[in-house]
């Protein structure tokens, strides 16, 4: 790695710099902060040890235009025991960590190494970027947290090669949508991507819906058809809810998997298919195994690359940016300018567990744009049980102080968050709207808070 050291002690600074050096690390050093921004913004780094007490400039003021220069900079602070009050603040600006004074090189050893495989994975995320290209839309794709820029890193990984891979995670935090990302980042990407959703074929049909059949195979069979591991061939075939597939079928998708070759329902006839198999499922599929419900040499083929999904309560920090995402899309599909969010509501959101993960925020944000009668969703956009509340439940009270949060919320949008203007169209004196804005907790701040 490159590493910026900023520290006016030279031998505290030149320790520091042999010691990453011995690391294998590049290693340049600063000794003052303008120094150090001067050669952040000429050169390139992925780390910077940053004394907190310069002679020209605090730490903090060195640490934002740092970030201001380069969001993604990874800053580890330096400061001696009595600065840990104010290293601890920065840390929530987004500074990677802090050590203090004398330095301890194991520890810090141990920083750099968390701070390479951060940057690694960062590394591998925008080389998936880079490969889809404009093959296919990633911009909506959300991935701040760890956990799934450690799923990007390993669909990296797994795109280049024809290996089986299988998806696991709870419905709806978007298994379907990684298929197709590691598909678009393959070498079969030319090829096409058949999606299949076992739980949704009768049983009697399956066979026929992956392998095919021939004309008069079965009542109503009146032309020969190819499955979907033809229409598939030279592409990705994914397998959804694959823990659904009956026993019968598990034999033969086994020897397809083996083989490379199948043969249509009603037919003797060979026929050879090149297709990548990813599958999904939001079962255990191990218990399965297990209980004799699933062939145990079936999943071992499926299982050459597992992916697991973490659900969106693992990983919250992504809600804000989904949010987001979800309101400008809607926005634009039902005809609406919706703004944004009140942080209330956004705080609500940040909250609740969401079962149903992306896909249950997705249909609440939805409705949300569709009911809102502002241009900032609010809390009474919102379905009730997030507050874990039925509908129509709740005190009287409760019922009543959502809904003159709605009408105030909605007279101060109208006039632009002008209170007198606010209290007039509302019929009451401005010091009763302020003393009720207090009460219910809305405030200007709020207004323009936005996900």
């Amino acid at each position: 790695m490159r590493i910026l050291i900023i520290e006016d002690e030279r031998p505290a600074a030149e320790a520091l710099r042999e010691f990453l050096l011995s690391r294998g690390d590049q290693a340049e050093v600063a000794e003052s902060g303008a120094q150090g921004i001067e050669k952040f913004n000429q050169d390139s780094f992925d780390v910077v040890l940053l004394d907190w007490k310069l002679p020209d400039m605090i730490g903090d003021e060195v640490f934002r235009e740092l970030k201001r220069i380069n969001p993604l900079a990874l800053v580890i602070f330096i400061t001696a025991f009595a600065m840990v009050e104010r290293a601890v603040k920065v840390l929530k600006e987004g500074a990677f960590y802090y050590m203090t004074k004398p330095i301890e090189l194991d520890q810090l050893d141990h920083l750099l190494k968390e701070a390479e495989e951060k940057i690694n994975l960062r590394r591998e995320v925008e080389v998936l970027r880079e490969v889809l290209g404009e093959k296919y839309t990633f911009e909506n794709f959300v991935a701040k947290s760890k956990k799934m820029q450690e799923v990007l890193s390993l669909a990296v990984r797994a795109a280049s090669s024809n290996a089986t891979i299988l998806i696991t995670g709870e419905s709806g935090t978007g298994k379907e949508r990684i298929a197709r990302i590691i598909h678009h980042a393959s070498p079969r990407s030319k090829g096409p991507f058949i999606a299949v959703n076992l739980a949704a074929i009768p049983e009697t049909l399956i066979e026929s819906e992956l392998f095919g059949a021939e004309r008069g195979a079965y009542t109503g069979a009146d032309r020969s058809r190819p499955g979907k591991f033809e229409l598939a061939s030279g592409g990705t075939l994914f397998l959804d809810e694959i823990s659904e597939i009956p026993p019968a079928i598990q034999v033969k998708l086994l020897r397809v998997l083996q083989e490379r070759e199948l043969q249509r329902l009603g037919s003797s006839r060979t026929i050879r298919v090149d297709v990548r198999i990813i599958s999904a499922t939001n079962k255990n599929l191990q218990e399965l195994v297990e209980k004799g419900e699933f062939r145990s040499d079936l999943y071992y083929r499926l299982n050459v690359i597992e992916i697991k999904l973490p659900p969106l309560r693992e990983r919250r920090e992504e809600i804000p940016e989904l949010v987001g995402l979800f309101i400008k899309k809607f926005s634009a599909y039902n005809g609406k300018e919706i703004k944004g969010i009140t942080r209330e509501a956004l705080d609500a959101l940040m909250k609740y567990s969401f079962p149903g993960n992306i896909r249950e925020l997705e249909n609440m944000i939805e409705r949300a744009v569709i009911l809102t009668r502002g241009q900032y969703i609010g809390l009474e956009d919102l379905p009730p049980h997030i507050f874990h509340k039925k509908p129509g439940g709740g005190s009287l009270q409760e019922r009543l102080h959502q809904e003159e949060r709605r009408i105030i919320r909605e007279a101060l949008e109208e006039s632009g968050w002008n209170q007198s203007e606010a209290a007039r169209r509302l019929g009451i004196s401005e010091s009763t709207l302020r003393y009720r804005m207090k009460i219910l907790g809305l405030n200007k701040s709020k207004k323009g808070r936005s996900a």
